[in-house]
């Protein structure tokens, strides 16, 4: 499967990061609008605007929170579709390993003079089986007997 988790983690990180400065510059910004020493309708209205551009601040941050939730989301995802890739893997592989096995000690035997023995079909199948690249999605899309998940 692909994406570096880590890598996905730490956007994550630098996101929830970004938010907290977002919000501290919006908190900065009411504080030095409202400490300006000045009265009258134009100052009211310089600190009424402050506290609009200090309430945008604050919806960007929940925003980089919520990009950094779903960062998340999808690392988790990510994380858990490469652990059932590689469950799938290994099962396919012993799978194909046991096929392999039993073929080759038929072959022993069939060499020995025991000529009624026939091959397993699924063996026969399991043995010509080629895999998909070692953490590709398509071992998702693999179905063999024998494999349950």
């Amino acid at each position: 499967m692909y994406g570096d988790t880590a890598n996905i983690r730490r956007l994550a990180r630098d996101m929830r990061d970004q938010a907290a400065g977002l919000r501290r510059q919006a908190d900065a910004l009411v504080r030095r609008a409202d400490g300006v020493d000045w009265q009258g309708t134009a100052a009211e209205a310089m600190r009424r605007r402050m506290r609009e551009r200090a309430h945008h601040l604050r919806g960007t941050a929940s925003s980089h929170d919520e990009a950094a939730r779903s960062l998340e989301q999808h690392a988790a995802e990510v994380d858990r579709l490469k652990s059932l890739i590689a469950a799938i893997e290994r099962r396919v592989h012993s799978l194909v390993a046991g096929a392999k096995e039993r073929l080759a000690s038929l072959a022993d035997k069939i060499m020995d003079g025991v000529k009624d023995l026939a091959p397993d079909p699924v063996d026969e199948m399991l043995d010509r089986f080629v895999p998909p690249p070692p953490g590709h999605k398509d071992w998702l899309d693999v179905d063999l007997p024998g494999l349950h998940r």
